[in-house]
């Protein structure tokens, strides 16, 4: 899980998710670490920041239809972000719904990073597309069931308030 807690969910329009970066994460100690003379630089990776987004607004569209069907990252149409994140820093990812139909849908998301005196900062943007992929079309061997919206999943809502 790329996200913490879901501060805000508007079924249909927009969800706001937390991450809170942690040195205990083990992706921050090889990404980078100490070497060739300089210290360590520990950040998180673009993709994994990308990703907090994708479940973000992956929760956003699946809520839409009561987590029905399986709601498979498609594309990633734009990913800028201007700055990194590392251990302390929180993460705010807002992502909007701006299409929605049987087939899939778009979102378009930005990307926050809170500020020691307070308030949040944007870091970057995040616009994704998603497929909708039900039991009948998850293919052979695909898992019965909901196979993206598992037990984490429905744990962060159901702690998150929703």
């Amino acid at each position: 899980m790329w996200i913490d807690r879901i501060v805000e969910l508007i079924p249909r329009e927009r969800l706001v998710a937390v991450k809170n970066v942690s040195l205990a994460e083990g992706h921050l100690h090889d990404h980078f670490a100490a070497g060739g003379g300089r210290g360590a630089l520990p950040i998180m990776p673009a993709s994994l920041i990308i990703e907090g987004m994708a479940q973000a607004a992956g929760i956003l569209v699946g809520h839409a239809e009561g987590f029905r069907e399986n709601v498979i990252l498609a594309k990633v149409s734009l990913a800028e972000l201007d700055a990194d994140a590392g251990p302390g820093d929180a993460l705010r990812y807002t992502a909007v719904l701006r299409q929605f139909d049987g087939a899939g849908a778009s979102t378009e998301g930005t990307v926050e990073r809170r500020l020691p005196q307070g308030g949040w900062e944007p870091i970057g943007r995040i616009d994704l597309m998603f497929s909708h992929v039900g039991a009948e079309r998850a293919g052979p061997g695909a898992p019965a069931g909901n196979f993206v919206f598992g037990e984490s999943f429905k744990t962060l809502l159901r702690l998150s308030g929703f």
